[in-house]
């Protein structure tokens, strides 16, 4: 089914869901008194809420590209997932204010047996809609989706906390919904903060997956020829469109056509493997016709891994006519300066290779 339309779907069960546990909610908690009752209701609003925003995320960051957005609108949705968590820390700043007022000023709950089943049976219902909805957001990498589900199952706490205060109440005759309500509320608090830092970072762009990077390396490395894949680079526009570029390593023998054919059969080959655009592939090419190369490689990598800030080295390459050494290394981000330790690998090879123009580009540590 086509994912815009499971998202969709979903968040409408959510919709209806919530207005009808909301509505009986209110009703519960004014006729108890129970000010617990009457946040969950709200709670379950803003729920409802949520998965509006979500169907209009998902619909504006369906849209087609265009002149202006001609990557698309998919990273609309990271939006979306960051205003659903600002509505739930909204919701458990206001939870918080109203429970520690009802400590302050305390009102006396009146359970009925009608009350607590309605709120047992809430517990149920939004802890199976939220592992459904959350599931689901897993399934087709929704990040607003996911955020709703575990807005969900926070509620569903809530609801269960209230039945824990009740039971206290007509057990001892001591109320401890008000306090138990800005615990709470800390908790849903926090939950919105971590949502709000996730989808943040998912907006900065965050380091691809080891193991995706490896599979689409392994993809790459498995056309005869090529000798490696380096500096692999993705950004992403939508949950589901990721454009990025690398660079491989084949002979200084190819030819431009070959080369024409090969890196179009790469880009067939992980658009179809792994869903991502490869836009650039940049050419890394391998001395293969002397024999000094190879040697003054072996040397050259020696002196660059004994520095234990240097991650990798790779794009080696030597060009005897002009006198030139040319490679990149990978610096750790953790190393206290990499600029300076860079300077003092150029300064290595230049000793070692005076005669030498010694090139040394600094990469980041973007892949696996």
């Amino acid at each position: 089914m086509n994912r815009d339309k499971v998202i969709v779907r979903t968040s409408i069960i959510g919709i209806v869901a919530n207005v009808l546990l909301a509505s009986f909610k209110a009703v519960v908690g004014l006729a108890s008194h129970s000010i617990a009752i009457v946040l969950d209701a709200v709670n379950n609003l803003s729920d409802a809420m949520s998965s509006i925003i979500t169907i209009v995320g998902t619909k504006l960051a369906g849209k087609a590209p265009d002149r202006k957005h001609p990557l698309g609108y998919g990273r609309v949705e990271y939006l979306t997932a960051m205003v659903i968590s600002v509505i739930v820390l909204y919701a458990g700043v206001t939870s918080l204010t109203e429970s520690v007022k009802k400590i302050i000023t305390p009102d006396v709950p009146d359970y009925k047996p009608v009350t607590l089943i309605i709120v047992a049976v809430a517990v149920v219902v939004k802890l199976l809609l939220g592992r459904y909805v959350k599931g689901v957001g897993e399934r087709v990498n929704s990040g607003s989706l996911i955020a709703s589900g575990t807005d969900a199952r926070m509620d569903a706490v809530i609801s269960a906390s209230t039945l824990v205060a009740a039971a206290i109440y007509l057990t001892v005759g001591f109320s401890l919904e008000a306090y138990l309500g800005a615990v709470i509320s800390l908790i849903i608090i926090k939950a919105g903060i971590d949502m709000l830092r996730e989808t943040y970072s998912q907006i900065l762009g965050e380091r691809i997956e080891g193991d995706f990077s490896k599979e689409i390396k392994e993809t790459i490395t498995s056309f005869p020829d090529v000798g490696g894949a380096y500096d692999l680079t993705l950004h992403n526009y939508g949950p589901d469109r990721l454009i990025g570029s690398v660079h491989i390593e084949i002979p200084d023998t190819y030819t431009a056509d070959r080369i024409d054919k090969l890196t179009r059969d790469i880009q067939e080959a992980v658009y179809t493997k792994h869903n991502v655009i490869l836009t650039g592939i940049g050419i890394y090419s391998v001395n293969t016709t002397d024999d000094r190369a190879a040697a003054l490689r072996t040397r050259i990598t020696e002196t660059v891994m004994a520095h234990p800030e240097v991650l990798q080295m790779h794009g080696f390459f030597l060009d005897v006519e002009k006198k030139t050494v040319s490679f990149d290394v990978i610096i750790d981000f953790a190393a206290q300066d990499r600029s300076a330790v860079h300077s003092r690998i150029h300064e290595e090879i230049q000793e070692m290779l005076p005669e030498y123009t010694v090139r040394i580009t600094m990469d980041s540590d973007v892949s696996d």
